[in-house]
């Protein structure tokens, strides 16, 4: 048996992921930089993979590339015009990186980011996940501000890039709702709920001899 388990081990290979796939799949070629294109901002993935297709998934704030169900690069999600690359992608030598586009580049976003790290949050999400018309979308959530205050508008903001709602009629709704609806609470965070506090005895008064 030993003798023909070795035998197998050179048979052997890895299992494919059996994680499920969350978030909106994109396929992306990979340029000449070493790069792949989404939301408009470039990501950086291993020079081997220059000129072949590959997965891009999107989702939770990062931007991951797959390359025959294996993950390759995993990268934060960045602006528009911006670019994420990583120095282990080249080995060492690098071709140059790509540059940044001035951030805002027009009036409505420089109006929406205003709004603070929500609405930069909310703008890298919306970029990620396709929304078409961006700017028309910007524009119609600069514009809310002055209707339910700067608090309200950035809290909203913060619940749909919560929830991934990328949509300036997802805002409304959420605008709508109030402020009464509860926080989510993403995995793995410890929920606290404190406890009553009520009277104790001693084990000592639960013994045979005390109970008799």
């Amino acid at each position: 048996p030993d003798e023909r388990l070795a035998a197998e081990r050179e048979l052997l290979g890895p299992l494919p992921s059996l994680r499920p796939r969350v978030g909106r799949v994109t396929m992306r070629k990979v340029d000449k930089l070493s790069c792949v294109r989404i939301g408009s901002a470039r990501y950086s993935v291993p020079v081997r993979l220059i000129g072949r297709t590959v997965e891009v998934l999107a989702h939770d704030g990062r931007v991951k590339v797959l390359d025959v169900d294996e993950v390759v690069a995993d990268h934060a999600l960045v602006a528009p015009g911006e670019a994420s690359v990583l120095d282990d992608h080249y080995g060492g030598t690098r071709p140059d990186k790509p540059r940044r586009a001035p951030r805002p580049s027009t009036d409505v976003e420089k109006a929406f980011l205003a709004l603070g790290p929500a609405a930069e949050a909310f703008l890298k999400g919306a970029a990620a996940a396709g929304v078409t018309r961006l700017g028309v979308e910007l524009g119609e959530l600069a514009g809310l501000e002055a209707a339910h205050g700067r608090p309200v508008l950035v809290a909203a903001l913060e619940r749909a890039v919560s929830f991934g709602r990328w949509r300036a009629d997802d805002v409304r709704s959420i605008l709508a709702a109030g402020t009464g609806t509860p926080q989510p609470t993403g995995p793995g965070e410890a929920l606290a709920i404190p406890l009553p506090i009520v009277p104790t005895r001693p084990l000592s008064d639960y013994a045979i001899e005390e109970l008799s």
